[in-house]
């Protein structure tokens, strides 16, 4: 085999192309992570239609060898003994002197020749098969058409119809689970044994869809016994083949319990385990602590009370409470102060991430969940005694033969006994994860009537909505702070105005006493008083160029109502707004 790619008659017009080629010549080994492809060959890159141009004399070998004309079949060979004596010939030959049943297939009269290149070797795979020596005697005796019955007409076409019972919505149930189970001759065996080969879950849940009942039964032997010459439809002769199994729906569900108890059980084992991590993740959190510290200073400040912890269910109430003059949510100002106090914080999200699945679990359908796990258990115990007395009998005494070691079907003694020792384990499992959850409440602080309410997952929703509303607002203080730096690296202007601190937390306000805080009060508001009265001068020297309009809004301004309109002083108010704004532009212009 060549290791190079030789490509010819297609002119490279860029040196995209040229790239690609080279790629294609250095191409590394072909492997896909763990998927080996190195045994692939670079000749293998050709299609089907492509031409061997470097080989002509294929070319013309090829062509030959598709103008000549298949060879002559053998002769046939002599007249066969009687039927019941013994006669061999080859696969090739044919009987002669009875007409035999016909195979409807599509026979390959002149076989193609193979390119040359080709892993499967230089010939087809019938060029290589050895000649089968036949019992054409008996061979003619069992296929041999007769002149009447149901053969013969099978042959003409003129098949009987098949036998229905069944209704119509049934009837489709089946047969689109029979497209997806193997054929119903071979599903007693399986079910018999167990087999996991032939059958797997999903296979299993449909057959227990499929189980028929008495009266469909009666009703498809009752058919069967009108006509016993026509046959039955494919659902009811599912049904039938069913039907003959005994014990059928104790089996499948003994066998869907044995295949599905793994993912029973871990079903219930892993929101315990989640549960479990997230209390250890909550209590061994520093973050957690430092928040619950800040909002009981700043409950016991605005409450004025020296209460000793508040229930975590508050935590998703932050951000509904605003202050007074920023509108702030408190929530911000818990993130300034943690920021400011406790710089290494985290955004606590991150850390709690068993939380955040723990709130996802249902732990009611968890308890629920155990408790049938228990009954299918006991349940199982009681069908696998069903089925050893029916075995036994069938048996008469005697061992187990024509079982295949290793079935499930031998093993369910054991495994139903390992499966009642891992619930032992589980329910000890249930039962000290669920104390501990209400143990961990106590060391928060609840008292037993309130332990006794909460449930896991309501609680460990509330800290995980929490932490993801802290996370959120956190980030942008920090975005923000990132933004003022980046402001004043860049050298602002002593003229651009002053940003707005009014919604930003100042911590000495904290420390003020009543009387400085009236003190800062009364300041702001002189110096808005007096912010008005200079607009409000300059505001008059620009109107009183306006004649009529200008006294108007003068005497409106200055408590004379305008007894003809009565308008509200707001309204006065915008269109001064936008008249000195106007002025504005003018002489700016």
């Amino acid at each position: 085999m060549t290791q190079s790619y030789q490509i010819k008659d297609m002119p490279l017009t860029s040196g995209l192309d040229k790239s690609w080629v080279s790629f294609l010549k250095s191409a590394p080994r072909l492997r896909l992570n763990t998927l080996d492809f190195s045994d692939l060959w670079d000749e293998e890159d050709l299609g089907l239609d492509s031409a061997e141009e470097d080989d002509g004399t294929l070319i013309n070998q090829t062509s030959a060898c598709l103008q000549t004309p298949p060879p002559p079949p053998p002769m046939p060979p002599s007249a066969p003994p009687p039927p019941l004596s013994t006669g061999y010939a080859s696969s090739m030959g044919k009987p002669s002197g009875c007409r035999t049943l016909k195979l409807h297939w599509r026979e390959l009269h002149s076989l193609p020749p193979l390119p040359r290149v080709s892993r499967f070797g230089p010939q087809t795979i019938w060029a290589g098969l050895e000649p089968v020596h036949l019992d054409t005697n008996r061979l003619e005796y069992l296929f041999e058409t007769k002149g009447n019955g149901s053969i013969c007409s099978v042959l003409m076409g003129r098949q009987l119809p098949s036998v229905s019972v069944l209704g119509v919505k049934r009837s489709n149930i089946i047969t689109i689970a029979l497209s997806s189970l193997p054929p119903p001759r071979l599903l007693p065996p399986a079910i018999y044994t167990m087999d996991c080969s032939v059958l797997d879950r999903e296979d299993v849940q449909r057959l227990q869809s499929l189980v028929p009942s008495e009266e469909e039964l009666s009703l498809i032997r009752k058919a069967q016994a009108e006509s016993p010459h026509s046959p039955l439809g494919p659902a009811e002769l599912c049904l039938l083949t069913l039907g003959q199994i005994t014990y059928l729906s104790p089996r499948l569900q003994l066998w869907a319990f044995a295949l599905d108890y793994d993912t029973l059980e871990r079903e219930i084992a892993e929101p315990l385990f989640h549960l479990k991590l997230a209390m250890e993740q909550l209590a061994a959190n520093q973050t957690f602590r430092c928040i619950l510290a800040t909002v009981l200073a700043i409950g016991n400040f605005l409450n004025g009370c020296k209460a000793g912890g508040f229930e975590l269910s508050y935590l998703g109430k932050l951000s509904q409470v605003r202050d007074t003059h920023s509108r702030q949510p408190l929530l911000y100002h818990m993130c300034v102060l943690l920021l400011q106090l406790y710089p290494q914080s985290s955004d606590l999200y991150s850390d709690i991430t068993s939380v955040t699945r723990t709130s996802k679990c249902d732990y009611t359908q968890v308890q629920s969940s155990l408790s049938q796990l228990e009954a299918l258990c006991k349940s199982s115990w009681d069908q696998l005694r069903l089925l050893e007395r029916e075995d036994e009998k069938k048996r008469g005494g005697r061992d187990r033969g024509g079982e295949r070691e290793g079935t499930l079907r031998q093993r369910l003694p054991t495994f139903l006994k390992e499966c009642e020792d891992r619930l032992k384990v589980l329910r000890a499992v249930h039962r000290r994860v669920i104390n501990r959850f209400h143990s961990f409440l106590l060391f928060l602080g609840y008292s037993r009537t309130m332990v006794r309410e909460t449930n896991a997952e309501d609680f460990c929703k509330t800290v995980s909505d929490f932490s993801l509303e802290y996370r959120a607002t956190r980030l942008s203080i920090l975005q923000q702070r990132e933004r003022e730096r980046g402001r004043e690296k860049g050298g602002e202007s002593p003229s651009s105005p002053a940003p707005n601190h009014k919604h930003h937390y100042h911590p000495h306000h904290h420390h003020q006493t009543p009387s400085q805080v009236e003190t800062d009060g009364r300041a702001r508001e002189r110096e808005r008083s007096d912010s008005v009265t200079k607009n409000r001068s300059v505001f008059n020297r620009n109107i009183s160029k306006q004649p009529k309009r200008g006294r108007t809004i003068l005497n409106l301004i200055r408590g004379r109502r305008n007894k003809a309109t009565d308008r509200p002083r707001h309204i006065v108010n915008v269109f001064v707004s936008k008249l000195a704004s106007r002025k504005v532009v003018e002489k700016k212009s």
